[in-house]
């Protein structure tokens, strides 16, 4: 079973501009931004989301998968719309078990095509293809080099998100928010949405469960710790499920690391247009830009004083 490490705390801030070629009249949005509780792993001890213009009307709910979402409608002409996230988050690394204790790929397998439980975090939903995330005979053969029937799960998973880091590119702009896995496949290039896309088409690919998680890295590592690739910006990687007993468990193909107190969850789906953070319809002409920009802050305890002598 997978332990924990101790918390980390982050303040974390999101800033998103749209700059329109031509005036908005109206628009109709969802938007994910606003992270929620991921059981022991995350707590967020406040949160907020504002918008100007301020929208005409707002409801706050959550989707399937838990995610907070928020609908809001704007009724005010603008040709900007700016979208500021913050939150204050503690966060708790997972200490994960020996890759060769866990479960065999075969009975992980068996297990999820047999699963009764439809309920969001059930293996059910990350066993097959969507629209972005279509099954493609390449990533599947190339997967499968390291799920064979016998290896423990947690071994196979990790030996993929090995060689994805090894064998790709990171290289902003190779790709855009449409690119499919084979496109990055066969390009060995993309940034941290299409290695996650890789690893998901090819786990399914070999009946692996797999899922897609958004979110943030922290922006300033450790002393003497490299930063992250993905760190400017939200970030993304993957879930594999590796049996009844361990569940999730996240890993970052673009890093090369397992999920741990540096990656703060966003949105869980089954791939990014289930996460987008910004979706619905504008009714306007002319282009639009788009511009994000984050800070994960970690953030000192205070110091418990002595007692007195």
């Amino acid at each position: 079973m997978a332990g924990l490490e101790a918390a980390m705390l982050y303040d974390i801030r999101q800033t998103t501009t749209y700059s329109y070629g031509a005036p908005v009249r109206a628009a109709r949005q969802v938007m994910r931004m606003t992270p929620v509780d991921r059981g022991p792993h995350q707590h967020v001890i406040a949160n907020m989301l504002d918008t100007r213009p301020a929208p005409s009307e707002a409801e706050h709910g959550t989707d399937f998968f838990g995610n907070a979402i928020c609908y809001v409608t704007f009724d005010t002409p603008h040709e900007r719309l700016d979208i500021t996230m913050r939150a204050r988050i503690e966060v708790r690394g997972t200490v994960l078990p020996d890759a060769m204790t866990t479960p065999i790929v075969d009975l992980v397998r068996s297990a999820a095509l047999t699963a009764f439980d439809l309920g969001p975090d059930s293996p059910v939903h990350g066993l097959f293809p969507t629209r972005s995330v279509p099954l493609d005979p390449a990533i599947t053969e190339w997967t499968a080099e390291s799920c064979a029937a016998d290896r423990p799960i947690l071994a196979a998973a990790l030996d993929v998100m090995h060689r994805i880091k090894e064998t790709f590119t990171y290289e902003p702009g190779a790709t855009d928010v449409a690119t499919l896995p084979a496109q990055a496949f066969a390009a060995r290039a993309g940034v941290c949405q299409d290695f996650a896309h890789v690893m998901i088409a090819g786990l399914r690919g070999v009946g692996i469960p797999a899922r897609y998680v958004s979110g943030y890295l922290r922006t300033i590592p450790p002393p003497g710790q490299p930063r992250l690739a993905g760190a400017d910006a939200t970030h993304a990687w993957v879930e594999v499920w590796c049996g009844v007993d361990l569940g999730w468990v996240g890993l970052d193909p673009t890093n090369a690391i397992p999920v741990g107190e540096d990656h703060i969850i966003l949105a869980i789906g089954r791939d990014y247009s289930d996460v987008s953070p910004v979706d619905g319809v504008i009714v306007a002409s002319g282009e639009h830009q788009l511009a994000v920009g984050v800070d994960v802050i970690p953030v000192e305890r205070p110091q418990a004083e002595a007692p007195a002598s």
